[in-house]
């Protein structure tokens, strides 16, 4: 006997309109905002050698970042659909390319990030709790082959059950994955405004700031091989470096087009989409500019360069609040990655969910729950980024590295190539499709996205030519979903003949 008061069906739950302009907003800063400001100008300071240089670096993902991001929008208001750069790789040039995308995205990408993200924040909690380390183990590492072991750390086990806890609560509904998000985005931007602020109007150091800003551009110091053994000594040298230090800038600033996935749960999409990306891309990118100004004149170049684990950040605030700053530091960035971790599971799922809708995924992701979220979308990216956390790189030197790391590495190029390849798609559709409704049309068409397409493929150029190793794997990765995809659609007919 069926009650009268007995639940829809799953398949005919709805995605909720329930992402205003500030959620979506929250969403976009709190995705980009993880670990990366904090640690990753150690690392370009080697590659580039000077402070000026360093400023580049960041100007030049800031414009190339927000030139996109303004770029997509078009694409956001013409399809404001669950899925999103799914969906505009689709919809410009064949399912495959759509498919192709989300498959790296879900394969490495997105879960990749989440993986990192997650051990990240257990790192920084072991600077508060020492027996979290990445050394402790519960599982020693056990190798399965002479490159590779699987392990289970403390470290490990904490980013596992930070994964769990996060998806956990993303499948009980879209309004408490906003409202942390909102909460954790807001609280750490504060935290990075207040380390900008402090850092410039209390730790303002003289000698620092002689150093720096008096040999703006005398690259010098400890230098890093940029690839093919040139380094930032040289003129073209300096021009890899740039292009090369990229790879760090463009990471830390990345997940920006996240708020396109869950297009389908944005109320008027059509403004709202378009908006959040260039208010939350334009004020991350702000902060980032400060941070490094921040850091500048607080820290002499060659301190950033040498910096212990690359914390530039904690270095920074140990200035201002002298013994404290590593433990400061490791709270923020808790709160940072703990708030960016949310919103990567949050808008991973719905990618998934849309590739599901069209038959290429696996059919229950296409479903919603009870809770109008796709819960199963959700579920299997907590497992697969869950799994990720587990397997370890033996370095030469017999040290473990995380396999997640070089996974992120060569994917990095593969990302690039996709977010070359929409905006291309914009100008395909302004041809195929002329009548489309655009409420938003793509700021400086055709000359400011033509010129994002210029610069990001002589980065992605020089990566192939200077980054092989890093960078060719990336391509095998994204190819690698070639069969995938004619094996899906052969199912996907086979079952619609039936």
């Amino acid at each position: 006997m069926t009650s009268a008061t007995t639940e829809a069906p799953v398949a005919e739950q709805k995605l909720v309109r329930g992402l205003g302009l500030l959620d979506s907003t929250m969403l976009v800063a709190g995705s980009m905002i993880g670990s990366g400001i904090f640690i990753v100008s150690a690392d370009i300071s080697r590659q580039v050698g000077s402070p000026g240089w360093l400023l580049v670096v960041w100007i030049i993902t800031g414009l190339l970042t927000l030139t996109a991001a303004l770029s997509y929008g078009e694409l956001a208001a013409m399809m404001p659909k669950a899925g999103g750069q799914y969906v505009y790789l689709r919809e410009a040039f064949s399912p495959l390319w759509g498919f192709l995308y989300g498959w790296t995205l879900f394969l490495v990408i997105q879960t990749g990030t989440i993986a990192a993200v997650a051990v990240g924040f257990a790192k920084f909690l072991g600077v508060i709790w020492p027996k979290i380390s990445i050394d402790n183990y519960i599982i020693a590492p056990i190798r399965i082959t002479s490159g590779y072991a699987i392990s289970l750390s403390t470290a490990q086990l904490v980013g596992v059950l930070l994964i769990a806890l996060l998806t956990f609560m993303n499948t009980r509904g879209l309004k408490l994955g906003k409202i942390v998000q909102n909460v954790f985005t807001i609280t750490k931007t504060g935290s990075l405004i207040a380390l900008i602020l402090l850092g410039i109007l209390v730790g303002w150091n003289a000698d620092a700031v002689h150093v720096n800003f008096g040999n703006f551009w005398h690259v010098g110091g400890k230098l890093q091989d940029v690839g093919q053994g040139l380094t930032a000594a040289t003129a073209f040298g300096l021009f890899v470096g740039i292009c090369v230090a990229q790879t760090n800038s463009l990471f830390a600033a990345d997940a920006w087009n996240n708020i396109t996935f869950t297009a389908g749960e944005v109320k008027d999409p059509r403004r709202n989409i378009p908006l959040s990306l260039a208010f939350g891309t334009f004020l991350v990118i702000a902060l980032y500019l400060l941070a490094n100004v921040a850091y500048l004149v607080t820290l002499p170049i060659e301190v950033i360069k040498t910096v212990p684990a690359d914390r530039v950040a904690s270095a920074t605030a140990d200035v201002v609040f002298p013994g404290q700053g590593a433990v400061i530091m490791a709270v923020a960035i808790m709160i940072s990655t703990f708030g960016c971790n949310n919103g990567l599971i949050l808008a991973g799922a719905r990618a998934y969910y849309a590739m599901a809708r069209d038959g290429l995924f696996f059919r229950r992701v296409g479903d919603l729950n009870k809770n109008h979220v796709p819960a199963w979308g959700l579920i299997i990216q907590g497992i697969w980024a869950a799994l990720l956390v587990l397997p370890r790189t033996i370095n030469k030197d017999g040290s473990f590295g995380s396999l997640y790391n070089d996974l992120l590495t060569y994917v990095i190029s593969a990302a690039l190539i996709f977010y070359i390849l929409t905006i291309i798609g914009i100008f395909l559709l302004r041809r195929k499709q002329p009548d489309a409704e655009r409420p938003y049309r793509a700021f400086g068409y055709p000359i400011v996205p033509a010129l994002y397409v210029v610069g990001a493929t002589v980065i992605l150029l020089v990566l192939f030519i200077y980054q092989t190793a890093t960078t060719w794997p990336g391509l095998i990765i994204v190819l690698s979903g070639v069969p995938v995809y004619f094996l899906w659609k052969l199912r996907l007919d086979k079952s619609r003949m039936a």
